[in-house]
């Protein structure tokens, strides 16, 4: 099989990075291909402009191999759940055709953007494979094999559905966190998902972990093919 191409959805140009960057390392040192695209340059945010804040998530994108898109769904605190953004988003995905698509957890967060994004993936990602839909009828019709959510800077309640190691990514996620200086101005966001990521490592045996949240189950032919669960306390 060929190595996957991975799409990470963000609202905000240090999403990706917070999130989910350490699991996109692994992807990436394991042969694939990976875009974060993000769908706003975080103008209403207090530390940074939006000219210093793209700089940052391109040079993070860099640090750990990513390729890195933008895209205005009309700036920070303004993205809309709507059919209309759904279908940007859709185009987006029928474009990078990707096997694997991440985007923020659905849930409300201290940003309402953050669910907004994360359920316009969800609904993107279904009608990128609709033939019949006149709104996307110039692309080629696109089916992805998994929608996965990630925490931005907190853990919810529920545990996570899945559980990556990401020991070995751990010192390069960090210089990726550490390229969004300026968000690093008010609150010690990267300590923060240091932290959540220890924590959830020493829970399932290992020195780093990280957590996503699945869309949809699993199919499998035999309960066998899993590896044994993640709990070790």
């Amino acid at each position: 099989m060929p190595p996957p191409r991975v799409l990470a959805i963000g609202a905000h140009p240090d999403d990706v990075e917070f999130g989910c960057a350490a699991v996109l390392i692994n992807e990436i040192r394991a042969g694939a291909a990976v875009k974060i695209w993000v769908l706003s340059l975080g103008e209403a945010g207090s530390n940074g402009t939006p000219e210093i804040r793209e700089k940052e998530s391109r040079k993070a994108a860099a640090l750990i191999g990513a390729e890195v898109g933008f895209e205005d769904f009309a700036g920070d605190c303004h993205i809309e759940y709507t059919p209309a953004n759904a279908i940007r988003v859709a185009r987006e995905i029928r474009s990078f055709r990707p096997d694997i698509v991440l985007a923020p957890h659905i849930s409300e967060d201290q940003h309402p953007d953050h669910a907004h994004v994360g359920k316009l993936a969800r609904d993107a990602s279904r009608l990128a494979r609709y033939g019949g839909l006149a709104d996307l009828a110039v692309q080629t019709p696109h089916t992805i094999q998994s929608l996965y959510y990630y925490s931005v800077t907190r853990e919810f309640g529920a545990r996570p559905d899945l559980i990556v190691d990401i020991s070995s990514a751990r010192e390069l996620w960090e210089q990726a966190m550490l390229c969004h200086a300026s968000q690093a101005a008010s609150r010690n966001y990267v300590e923060m998902r240091l932290a959540a990521t220890r924590s959830l490592g020493a829970q399932a045996g290992v020195e780093y972990a990280m957590g996503l949240y699945m869309n949809d189950p699993v199919l499998l032919d035999r309960i066998s093919q899993l590896p044994g669960g993640a709990r070790h306390f």
